[in-house]
């Protein structure tokens, strides 16, 4: 069983119930979710031993966060307790032709103001085979881009695998900012994880002949992408997520991996999703792909394990992806029928 290392900042997700505008709302939902955070639920779910890296309050609210991590099996024990403040992020969840809405009020939380001597790397990685991060977590600040560095040597130096979702966010940085991040990140990186976005927002590269708001993917394009990101970084595998967008509930779902070695550039089937909750639905593909690569699935069966995860994660509400091996596998087998299970 692989021992995967993820680090990341947990938030509470506060959210307006059913499809309520924030303007009408009078009460929300209280939930917990951050894009590593629900990498390692997705892991832990899966019966892989999954660690997880932040730092949180020793307050109330930051032990309810932790809370949320250790009632679904992920190891909690290298979590760093201090500072004042847990991270909020704010979703209004669209419908129809409405887009949802993400509002950001995690200035000032205990990660983003931790140091990089926090974090013990060479306990944390103690027995650890993969680490994975995303673009979101050196977006918290300058501190946290040192971390993220320190954390890649410690973890090579410890014989892991390195995984990043670029994930970038431009409510937390300029574009400049993460390229200039990300670059140096990436030197570490074995497999990375794209979108249909990222590589143009971080790095310039982006598909041709494609329309991402009008939902036109161009296959040949995304191969292009693909390979232009391992020449550059020297990456082992290159995972692009393909989200065709018809509305807030309609998105047709399919994604690509490149495996440098062999050459292939496998395309998953591809998924009519209608969606009851996206937040979540990026990491829960990386959770699933770390999942498949780290028990031996070929190129094409990781792609294919990946996006019925995350398939799944759009039928199930919060950040968290609760999807069992089975549920995942019978998917990726072509059943997506959704008739009832007796």
């Amino acid at each position: 069983m692989a021992k995967i290392v993820t680090f990341g900042e947990l938030m509470v997700r506060l959210q307006p119930y059913n499809y309520e505008r924030f303007v009408q709302a009078d009460h929300l939902e209280f939930t917990f979710g951050g894009g590593e955070a629900n990498v390692a639920v997705s892991l832990a779910n899966y019966g892989q031993d999954a660690v997880y890296v932040t730092k949180l309050p020793a307050h109330a609210i930051g032990q309810a966060a932790v809370n949320s991590l250790r009632r679904y099996g992920v190891d909690t024990s290298k979590i760093v307790r201090g500072g004042d403040r847990v991270g909020i992020y704010y979703n209004e969840k669209g419908a129809s032709q409405r887009p949802s809405v993400c509002i950001y009020d995690r200035a000032h939380s205990a990660i983003q103001e931790a140091s990089p001597s926090d974090f013990d790397w060479d306990a944390i990685f103690e027995g650890a085979n993969w680490f994975h991060f995303t673009g979101i977590t050196p977006a918290l600040g300058p501190n946290m881009v040192q971390a993220c560095i320190d954390a890649c040597k410690a973890a090579k130096a410890h014989g892991c695998k390195i995984s990043c979702d670029l994930n970038y966010r431009g409510k937390l940085w300029t574009r400049a900012q993460a390229r200039e991040a990300m670059t140096e990140l990436c030197q570490y990186v074995d497999v990375c994880i794209s979108n249909e976005e990222d590589a143009k927002d971080v790095f310039g590269i982006e598909a041709e002949a494609t329309d991402i708001t009008a939902g036109e993917l161009n296959k040949e394009g995304y191969k292009s992408v693909a390979k232009q990101l391992a020449d550059k970084f020297g990456f082992e595998k290159v995972a692009i997520t393909l989200r065709e967008s018809k509305s807030a509930f309609d998105n047709d779902w399919s994604a690509m991996l490149y495996d440098v070695a062999s050459n292939e550039y496998c395309f998953s089937k591809l998924y009519h999703l209608h969606i009851i909750d996206r937040i979540g639905g990026g990491d829960s593909f990386g959770g699933g792909l770390i999942y498949a690569l780290t028990n031996g699935y070929s190129t094409q069966g990781a792609v294919e394990f990946a996006v019925a995860a995350s398939a799944l994660k759009h039928s199930i509400e919060g950040d968290y992806n609760f999807a069992t091996i089975a549920e995942v596998e019978k998917l990726a087998g072509g059943d997506g029928s959704g008739r009832v299970q007796r």
